[in-house]
């Protein structure tokens, strides 16, 4: 599933090579953890976020089928900040 992510992702976005999807595991769920430029974030929520939501339904399509339960977040870094 992470690879998925990863190449859907980095088709969407401007700075494929800042995209970075981290496996986390939270109370028997994954949650892929996802860190991209500041100025792709717009694109991957999309209007109403309507993309971060078609995402995030593949995901759990995908991963349902194999019998697992994922769900993406997007994380912004405070460095910057």
């Amino acid at each position: 599933m992470q690879a998925f992510l990863e190449y859907v992702v980095k088709g969407l976005v401007s700075n494929p090579d800042q995209v970075s999807v981290t496996p986390v595991e939270k109370n028997g769920q994954t949650v892929y953890e996802l860190r991209l430029d500041s100025s792709d974030v717009g694109k991957i929520i999309g209007q109403q976020g309507k993309t971060i939501n078609a995402i995030r339904s593949l995901l759990t399509a995908g991963s349902a089928k194999k019998g697992l339960r994922c769900s993406i977040e997007i994380v912004e870094d405070q460095a910057g900040q």
